[in-house]
C-alpha cells in the first residue's frame, strides 16, 4: 500500500477503505509518512469530503492511535457532555452535579483551553484546595462513590489528532466537517463514556457562525458516535450573545452556584435542563425527556443538585464552605460600571468580542503557557431585548486595575442600542438524534 495511491484516490473523490485510513493514521503517528503527503491528503479530504463510514473509520483509527480510558469498573451507563465552546459557557459546572444528583454517573475529563477564559479545570481550581490530577483508580472510585468526578486528561489520548491538528492549522484545512468531527469525537470516545450529548454552538461567539454549518457538524458527530457504538445526540444552541451573564472564571463559578441554587439566568438554566434531560435519558435514569426535565427541576429547587456539587468539590479536595460563601473565592480588586450612552433597547451583544474584552482583562490565555487571572471578567447587566436608560449600567467590569479604557472602548463597540424593540435570539435551534 502506498500513500501516493491513497492521496490520488481521495483526490478523485473516491471513498477510502478501512485499511487505507488505518495505514495513513498509523504511518503518520509513527513518523513513517511525511508531512507533505499528509498535507496533500488533508486538502483532498477538505475538497472531496468523506462518507459517514469513512468518518467513523477515521475517528476509530485516531482513537486507537493512543491510550483509551477503561471505565468498565464504573457502575451504570457513563454519560458525558461536550460543548463546541463559547462565551460564558459554564454548563459543565451545573450539568455534572445536576445529572449526577439523579444517579447518572458522570466521569468527565476536561481541558484548560485557550481563548476568552480558562477551561472547566481552571474554573474548578478557583475553589480553594480543589485538585484535578487524580489517578485512574481514584477517578473510578470517586465516580462510583459520588456519581461524579471531573479531572484533567490523562494518558496519551488520540495522539494522531494532535499531529493532524497541528498540520491542519498551517495548511488551511481546519474548517472541514469530517476533520473537525473526527477530531472532537476521537477524544470523547477515547475518554471512555458510553453515551455523549453534544452542545453545538452557532452564532458570533461560536466556531460555527452559521446555523447550517452547525447543523452539519452536529449530524456528522452524532453519526460518528453512533456508528462506533456510543449513544450520541446533539443540541444546537445559540452563541450570538454570551450564555448567562458572567464571563470570567470565578464569575462563572459564582453563576453556576446561583444556578444550582435555582436562581440562575433563564437561558443558562434552560439550556442545562435541555442538555441534562438528554443525558439522564441516555443514562437510563428516566424514560422520557419530560420526566427527566421535571426531576432535574425538582433537584434544583429542593437543594439536591447543590448538595451534589458540594460533595463533588469536597471529594476532590476543595473547600465546600466556599460554595455557601463565594466571597471566599478570588475577588477582583476593582469593579467598574459601563454606563449606557443612550436610552433604548439592547439589540446586539457580539459574543466573541465580549470574550476578547474579558481576555484583555486577563481572564483567558493566548498560549498554553500563559497565566490567567481567575478573578477578572465581565458581568452583563443587560441582554438582547432588555430596555436600558441613559447612564444605566450595561455591565460590570471586574479588573485588577482601574485603568481599563481600552477594554471600555472594546465593549462600547460590541453592544448596540436601538431606539425600537429587539427580540432575544432563540436559545435552542435544533436537536439531532440521528445522522
Amino acid at each position: 500500500m502506498q500513500m501516493y495511491d491513497i492521496i490520488e484516490k481521495k483526490r478523485n473523490g473516491q471513498s477510502l477503505t478501512s485499511e487505507e485510513i488505518r495505514f495513513f493514521i498509523n504511518g503518520y503517528t509513527e513518523g513513517e509518512i511525511p508531512d507533505y503527503q499528509v498535507s496533500a491528503l488533508l486538502m483532498a479530504v477538505f475538497l472531496q469530503d468523506m462518507t459517514e463510514a469513512e468518518r467513523a473509520e477515521l475517528t476509530s483509527a485516531m482513537v486507537e492511535s493512543g491510550d483509551q480510558m477503561d471505565l468498565s469498573a464504573i457502575n451504570g451507563i457513563k454519560v458525558d457532555k461536550h460543548s463546541t465552546g463559547g462565551v460564558g459557557d459554564t454548563t459543565t459546572l451545573i450539568l455534572a452535579p445536576l445529572v449526577a444528583s439523579l444517579g447518572a454517573p458522570v466521569a468527565k475529563m476536561s481541558g484548560r483551553g485557550l481563548g476568552h477564559t480558562g477551561g472547566t479545570l481552571d474554573k474548578l481550581e478557583a475553589v480553594p484546595g480543589f485538585h484535578v490530577e487524580v489517578s485512574s483508580d481514584e477517578f473510578v472510585k470517586l465516580v462510583n462513590e459520588n456519581k461524579l468526578a471531573v479531572v484533567g486528561q490523562t494518558g496519551n489520548l488520540a495522539p494522531a489528532d494532535k499531529k493532524l491538528y497541528s498540520l491542519r492549522d498551517v495548511t488551511a484545512t481546519v474548517n472541514s466537517i469530517p476533520l473537525i468531527a473526527s477530531s472532537i469525537m476521537s477524544k470523547k470516545i477515547a475518554s471512555g463514556s458510553d453515551a455523549i450529548v453534544l452542545d453545538v454552538k452557532t452564532g458570533d461567539g461560536a466556531f460555527m457562525k452559521e446555523l447550517n454549518d452547525a447543523r452539519e457538524l452536529a449530524r456528522a458527530m452524532a453519526s460518528i458516535g453512533n456508528r462506533v457504538g456510543r449513544s450520541t445526540m446533539a443540541v444546537i444552541s445559540d452563541m450570538s450573545q454570551p450564555l448567562g451573564y458572567a464571563v470570567g472564571n470565578v464569575l462563572e463559578v459564582e453563576e453556576a452556584i446561583e444556578t444550582l441554587q435555582g436562581n440562575g439566568p433563564a437561558d443558562l438554566t434552560d439550556l442545562c435542563l435541555e442538555l441534562g434531560s438528554q443525558m439522564v435519558v441516555l443514562a437510563n435514569k428516566a424514560e422520557t425527556l419530560d420526566e427527566a426535565k421535571e426531576r432535574l427541576k425538582e433537584n434544583l429547587s429542593n437543594g439536591k443538585a447543590l448538595e451534589q456539587f458540594k460533595r463533588f468539590v469536597s471529594s476532590q479536595g476543595g473547600d465546600a464552605h466556599a460554595v455557601d460563601h463565594p466571597e471566599l473565592l478570588p475577588q477582583a480588586a476593582h469593579r467598574i460600571e459601563l454606563p449606557a450612552k443612550q436610552s433604548g433597547t439592547v439589540s446586539e451583544i457580539v459574543a466573541d468580542q465580549i470574550g476578547k474584552a474579558a481576555m484583555m482583562l486577563g481572564a483567558g490565555r493566548a498560549t498554553k503557557e500563559s497565566a490567567i487571572d481567575l478573578s477578572v471578567g465581565i458581568v452583563l447587566n443587560k441582554k438582547i431585548g432588555d430596555h436600558v436608560d441613559e447612564g444605566e449600567s450595561l455591565l460590570t467590569i471586574h479588573a485588577s486595575t482601574p485603568e481599563v479604557e481600552e477594554v471600555k472602548d472594546k465593549l462600547y463597540s460590541t453592544i448596540s442600542i436601538a431606539s425600537g424593540t429587539a427580540e432575544a435570539p432563540s436559545l435552542i435551534y435544533d436537536t439531532i438524534t440521528e445522522s
